[in-house]
């Protein structure tokens, strides 16, 4: 079966093709407000006035979780596998994966950003790197 596709839109593709060149970009507000995912408007202020920003790739794990039951048909041959919540350096907030092993994750860990190609969709995932 098919992994699922992200929809990827006119507001959304910076984000997508700055994956497909290998690095990671966020949207900021003149506010200052950093954030992802893509939206036409700042979500602190509603500002239309955003733009783009290459972000570092790397980050530190909030908090994850080890799934044991597939809740989509594509994902079964995956068991088990982490879904994270990371926390870029930059600010924004992103759910992923950790590449690493499940029983290697722990909180506040850094991350740095390991692209990972789903058929012609690259995706951002993360993997363990050396504290800093």
């Amino acid at each position: 079966m098919d992994v699922p596709q992200p929809d990827i839109n006119e507001t959304s593709r910076p984000y997508w093709d700055a994956l497909r060149e290998g690095h990671l970009v966020i949207q900021r507000c003149g506010c200052g407000h950093g954030w992802l995912p893509a939206r036409k408007h700042c979500p602190a202020c509603l500002s239309p006035d955003v733009r783009w920003e290459r972000a570092s790739g790397r980050g530190r794990i909030v908090s994850w979780v080890v799934y044991h039951q597939a809740y989509h048909p594509a994902f079964e041959s995956r068991l088990p596998y982490n879904v994270a919540l990371v926390q870029l350096h930059e600010g924004p907030r992103l759910l992923t994966n950790i590449t690493d092993a499940n029983d290697s994750l722990v909180a506040e860990a850094p991350v740095e950003l390991n692209v990972q190609w789903e058929g012609d969709v690259a995706l951002a995932r993360f993997r363990l790197a050396p504290a800093s």
